[in-house]
């Protein structure tokens, strides 16, 4: 029986109606001038810079995606003119979200030719264009995790008199390092060269982690050794891409001694809560909990504050090797710094030891956490209701069910347990309550896994209320 003494200690308007009322406003106003611009680039044709310069229009996201729905499909072309153009404007810029959505709009990554036939309808008409419009279509490439494509851009620059800089090759050799292909990588930092351009550090930390994600950790060292000769000073954002190659790579020596040389070193090469993560989630996995405490000694000396997922491998790894007192005892440590609550810590708790076999002390850390008015997260409650279902112990399932949703914790929790639930209710004759679920499913959207419509048709049926199986039955999956 596992002691859960620490855990027992523990244990023992107005305003917002007015900012609606602006957002129709605005959302209104965007798309009547998105529906203008449409139709005057429809019926001009002709070159889409020149029209769009003479429509006056105040950019904003709303507004340049208006303008690319209405070109969705047939008009993808004049849609990613209209984004490059706007991309291009003083007073406005797109957002990484809106890179999103113009890839999806224009569907750049189904149909890349789109990208081509811009660039030669701007040759043809004669367009300026310059380096500026080659970074929108860049970011459009590397958005849609376009490597060839991106250096099929990169090769068209000198058609337009322009010359590619660092921070373009830097988004070329990003994604070619993304895509494990390290030799055209490489390359194209030979290339770099070839045209008085060097690498930066920004070069240098896409190869180094790109090195580690296919393993070749002497080339990525070698790289980190190249990069501290040329003056190219390494920080932690570098430092932490190669200790997570070590990690990765089984190699927990070499990251443990490269962590320490980021201690050594302070300031911008001071490791943070990611690097000493990886390296406490790396010991963990290899059963070193013991070195894994230390690395948080460590991590706290430092003045940096471990992390809801820091935490959670720590109390994951204490778990499997049965160390359960143990990680109890870690909670109270971690909560009382502030940067973790008990909840996320208890949560992760009962997940773990359900993960690891032990079950019943999962539903005992999971009741004192309901009967302290602590939260448990989704996934605990998902696990512990699904527990209590398997075993037939519906009608405790239930009211356990009924305490969440007091305490509001069913907004996110799996679709899967609604329907569980439901079918245990209808199998044990319980329809009342089975019937009273079923509604609140309804009220809620909760779609009912289609496994279980048969059943739970045929046994509600008994209820005699024809409109709720009906309704049931038809949002099924």
């Amino acid at each position: 029986m596992m002691n859960l003494s620490s855990i027992h200690r523990f244990f023992s308007s107005s305003v917002g109606l007015k900012n609606h009322k602006l957002s129709i406003l605005n959302f209104s106003t965007a798309s009547a001038a998105a529906e203008t611009v449409y139709n005057h680039l429809q019926k001009n044709g002709g070159n889409v810079e020149e029209i769009l310069a003479s429509v006056q229009v105040k950019l904003d996201s709303k507004y340049v995606s208006q303008v690319l729905q209405r070109c969705y499909g047939s008009r993808s072309q004049m849609g990613l003119r209209f984004f490059i153009w706007a991309g291009l404007q003083s007073t406005y810029r797109h957002s990484y979200f809106m890179y999103s959505k113009a890839c999806e709009l224009c569907e750049i990554r189904i149909k890349p030719s789109v990208i081509f036939d811009v660039l030669e309808a701007y040759r043809i008409e004669g367009c300026s264009v310059n380096l500026k419009t080659f970074k929108v279509v860049f970011n459009l490439c590397k958005e849609a995790k376009l490597a060839d494509e991106a250096l099929r851009v990169l090769r068209k620059m000198p058609e337009f008199g322009l010359r590619p800089d660092t921070t373009v090759y830097n988004v070329v050799i990003r994604l070619f390092c993304d895509n494990g292909d390290m030799d055209m990588a490489e390359s194209l930092v030979k290339e770099m060269r070839l045209v008085d351009l060097y690498p930066d550090l920004i070069t240098y930390m896409v190869l180094i982690k790109g090195f580690c994600n296919v393993g070749r950790l002497d080339n990525a060292c070698g790289l980190f050794k190249v990069m501290k000769e040329h003056g190219c000073l390494p920080n932690a954002v570098v430092y932490s891409a190669l200790l997570d190659g070590f990690c990765r790579c089984d190699n927990m020596e070499r990251a443990l001694e490269l962590l320490k040389e980021m201690e050594k070193e302070g300031g911008d090469c001071s490791p943070n809560v990611v690097t000493y993560t990886s390296v406490i989630q790396k010991l963990c996995d290899k059963g070193r909990s013991t070195n894994a405490l230390v690395i948080l000694d460590r991590m706290e000396a430092c003045g940096c504050a471990p992390s809801r997922v820091t935490v959670s491998s720590l109390i994951k790894g204490l778990c499997v090797e049965d160390r359960v007192e143990e990680a109890c005892k870690l909670i109270d440590r971690v909560v009382a710094g502030r940067s973790v609550t008990y909840s996320d810590c208890y949560s992760s708790l009962v997940v773990s030891l359900a993960r690891g076999g032990k079950s019943e002390e999962a539903e005992k850390v999971f009741r004192m956490m309901v009967d302290g008015r602590v939260k448990p997260n989704s996934l605990a409650s998902s696990i512990i209701l699904k527990k209590l279902c398997l075993e037939g112990r519906v009608v405790e399932a239930l009211c356990l069910f009924d305490e969440l949703e007091k305490m509001q914790c069913l907004s996110s929790i799996d679709s899967d347990v609604y329907s569980i639930l439901l079918v245990g209710l209808c199998q044990q004759k319980h329809l009342v309550e089975a019937a009273k679920l079923a509604r609140a499913m309804l009220n809620k959207g909760i779609k009912l896994k289609a496994p279980y419509v048969d059943t739970i048709a045929e046994i509600l049926k008994k209820s005699g209320d024809e409109e709720l199986i009906k309704n049931l039955t038809r949002i099924a999956r």
